[in-house]
């Protein structure tokens, strides 16, 4: 099974990761959150992340970033090696539930569909003309 990190700039790893606990709460292990603190520098912030994927030995990642080109964007491509470690950009919650559905899947496919599951959790709602509530506007 594939691990699942989201690194972003601080809180939104861990409310995230938090969000995920509230749906998925048996996927706990197998989800870890990186908040990017203001303060960090890119440096300390690719020593930090190099640390826990070498923790986590030969298991494959997929690496979950905010925006890119930001700090935590950039320091995940530099451990990214494509084949074993995988980034996505855009990281929101349509997106993280499904890389925790499908995690037993390949990292290539995973990536895949995190990234569908971004793109289609994103979408225009038109407001719905106001139903009368029950006992109100009965003529009888």
């Amino acid at each position: 099974m594939t691990r699942i990190l989201v690194l972003a700039h601080s809180p939104l790893a861990s409310a995230l990761r938090a969000v995920a606990m509230h749906t998925y709460p048996e996927c706990a292990v197998a989800l870890e959150a990186v908040d990017a603190e203001p303060s960090q520098d890119a440096a300390a912030l690719e020593a930090a992340l190099r640390l826990r994927l070498d923790a986590a030995g030969a298991e494959d990642t997929l690496i979950l970033v905010d925006a890119f080109g930001a700090t935590p964007c950039n320091a995940a491509l530099r451990v990214a090696d494509g084949v074993h470690v995988r980034v996505v950009c855009g990281v929101n919650v349509p997106m993280l539930w499904r890389s925790l559905c499908y995690r037993g899947e390949t990292l290539e496919a995973l990536a895949q569909r995190a990234s569908s599951g971004a793109v289609q959790g994103v979408m225009v709602l038109e407001p719905q003309a106001a139903q009368p509530r029950s006992g109100e506007g009965d003529d009888t």
